[in-house]
C-alpha cells in the first residue's frame, strides 16, 4: 500500500515517540537524544512511548478522535443523528449529503492514517517479540495493546470499507502488495488479536484514569466484535464477565458524572492532549451563539424522537437560540477550554454499552426476560419507566431506540446499528435525497487503488 513508502524504516517510528513525548499522554520521560527504531525497544520507557503514541494517534488525528474529522462527527453527518450548517462544499457537506466519492480527501486520511497506526502496532509486537532487555510484565502489558489496537483499528476499517487488507507485519514489500479479506476472514484475525490481548493484559489498569487498557476493556471490545458478527453466546458470556465485576466498574447513576474522568463505569478513556485540557468532542460539538456555522447540530428528527420524560434530552443536549430559531448540540461533555484540572475525558467504552450489548444478545437466544432487565437498566437512569411483557420484534425495536439515544455521537455507533441492522436505507432513504444502497460502505481511496491493484475489485457504486 501507498502508505507503507513513508515507513521504510522504524527510524520513523522514533521520530514520532520524540513527538508523541510533548503530548503529556502517558508519563513517560524520554531521552533528549534522537532515537532510531532499534533503540525503541531497548527499555521500558521507550518501549512505552512507543505504545503511547499510538492511543495518541488515536486521540489526535484518526477514527475516534472528537475533531471534526473523526468518526463521531463525520458518521453523525451521514446518518440522521446531524446535520450540517456550512457552506455546500468540502467533507463535511459530503457526508452530510452523501456525495462521498473515491477521490475524497477525508476518505483517503482515514485509510491512510489508520494503517499508518496498524504500522506503529506491529512494529511494537516484532520490536518485543523475543526482546530480554525489557521486564516480562511490561513487555506482556504492551505485546496485548499493541494487540488490542491492531484489532480495534481493524475492526472500524471492517465496517468503514468492508473487504480490507488486514497487516500483521511491517515487511513493506509484502503490505504493498497485500489484498483484501473477506469479512469471514477478518473476523478470524480480530478474534485471535482480542484473545490474545485478554491473554496478555492485566486485570488492573496500569493508572487510575484508566487511559490504556486493561483485560475487560480487550473483554468489552471483543464482546462488540462478536455482537456485530453475530455471535450472541460468545457476546453474552463476555459481558457477564465484566458486569460480574463490580470490584471494578460501578454503575454510574448520574447522567451528569458518566462523562466525567473518574466515572468508575468507563472501562477506557483517553487522556486530554494538554494538562488542564479537556475533550475535543467538547470543543467540536459545543457552541455558544446561532446561527452556528460549518459544524454538525443535532438533527431536529433526532430530537423529535426523545420521550417526553427522558432525561437525556435535558442533561445531554443543550439549546442555543439568536432568539427567533433554536438549534440543538451534544452537550455529554460539557466543556470546551482548558481548566485548573482536566475533568473530562473521552470515554471510547462504557457500561452502558455493554448492557445494551448483552440485552441484544439475551435477546437473540431467547431469553426476553433478560434483555428487557439490561434494557431497562439505560432507560431507568433516563427517567424512563420500564419496558415490560413486549413481543420478540419490539425488544429488538426498543433496543435500538435505546443504542441511539444513549450513545448518539460516540463513535458512529447509530451509522453501525443502521447498517448491520439493514436499516440505513428505510431511515436514510426519505431524509437524503443522494442516498444509494452501496452507501453503505465508503469507497477505497483512489489514490491506494492506484498504489496497489490487488485492492480491487472497488467498492460498489463508485
Amino acid at each position: 500500500m501507498k502508505i507503507q513508502q513513508t515507513l521504510r524504516s522504524f527510524y520513523l517510528l522514533g521520530c514520532l515517540i520524540i513527538l508523541a513525548g510533548c503530548t503529556d499522554f502517558l508519563d513517560t520521560d524520554l531521552p533528549s537524544s534522537q532515537l532510531t527504531g532499534e533503540a525503541v525497544f531497548k527499555d521500558r520507557a521507550t518501549a512505552t512511548a512507543a505504545v503511547a503514541n499510538i492511543y495518541a494517534g488515536l486521540r489526535d488525528q484518526t477514527l475516534i478522535t472528537g475533531k471534526t474529522r473523526g468518526i463521531g462527527n463525520l458518521l453523525g453527518l451521514y446518518s440522521d443523528e446531524l446535520d450540517y450548517y456550512g457552506s455546500n462544499i468540502g467533507t463535511l457537506y459530503n457526508f452530510s449529503n452523501h456525495t462521498v466519492l473515491a477521490t475524497e480527501s477525508e476518505v483517503a486520511v482515514i485509510w491512510n492514517d489508520s494503517y499508518n497506526l496498524v504500522y506503529a502496532c506491529n512494529s511494537v509486537l516484532e520490536g518485543l517479540d523475543g526482546n530480554d532487555a525489557i521486564p516480562e510484565s511490561d513487555k506482556t502489558q504492551l505485546q496485548g495493546e499493541a494487540l488490542f489496537l491492531r484489532g480495534f483499528i481493524h475492526f472500524y476499517l471492517n465496517q468503514l470499507f468492508g473487504d480490507i487488507p488486514y497487516i500483521i507485519q511491517t515487511d513493506y514489500n509484502q503490505n504493498a502488495i497485500t489484498g483484501k479479506l473477506a469479512s469471514t476472514e477478518i473476523y478470524e484475525h480480530l478474534v485471535s488479536d482480542l484473545e490474545e490481548a485478554i491473554s496478555l493484559l492485566p486485570e488492573t489498569y496500569t493508572s487510575s484514569d484508566r487511559v490504556r487498557v486493561n483485560q475487560f476493556a480487550a473483554m468489552a471490545f471483543l464482546a462488540r466484535v462478536q455482537l456485530y458478527f453475530g455471535n450472541w453466546e460468545a457476546s453474552l458470556s463476555l459481558c457477564n464477565t465484566i458486569l460480574d465485576r463490580t470490584d471494578f466498574y460501578i454503575w454510574e447513576e448520574d447522567l451528569d458524572n458518566v462523562f466525567l474522568k473518574g466515572s468508575k463505569s468507563t472501562l477506557w478513556q483517553l487522556k486530554p492532549i494538554s494538562q488542564g485540557g479537556n475533550t475535543y468532542e467538547g470543543q467540536t460539538f459545543i457552541f455558544e451563539t446561532g446561527p452556528p456555522n460549518n459544524i454538525g447540530v443535532l438533527s431536529q428528527s433526532f430530537m423529535d424522537g426523545f420521550a417526553s420524560d427522558d432525561q437525556r434530552a435535558d442533561q445531554w443536549t443543550r439549546s442555543i437560540t439568536d432568539g427567533s430559531s433554536v438549534w440543538f448540540h451534544p452537550y455529554k461533555y460539557k466543556l470546551r477550554s482548558v481548566t485548573g484540572s482536566s475533568m473530562e475525558h473521552s470515554v471510547v467504552l462504557r457500561l452502558a454499552e455493554l448492557y445494551l450489548i448483552r440485552a441484544e444478545a439475551r435477546l437473540h437466544l431467547g431469553d426476553l426476560e433478560g434483555a428487557m432487565t439490561d434494557l431497562n437498566k439505560t432507560r431507568n437512569r433516563a427517567g424512563l419507566s420500564d419496558v415490560e411483557n413486549l413481543a420478540m420484534s419490539d425488544i429488538s425495536d426498543a433496543i435500538l431506540i435505546e443504542r441511539r439515544y444513549e450513545l448518539f455521537t460516540e463513535y458512529g455507533h447509530r451509522w453501525f446499528d443502521l447498517k448491520r441492522n439493514q436499516k440505513a436505507g428505510e431511515v436514510l432513504a426519505p431524509i437524503q435525497p443522494n442516498w444509494q444502497e452501496n452507501h453503505v460502505l465508503f469507497p477505497i481511496p483512489e489514490t491506494e487503488l492506484l498504489a496497489n491493484p490487488n485492492l480491487n475489485p472497488q467498492n460498489d457504486g463508485y
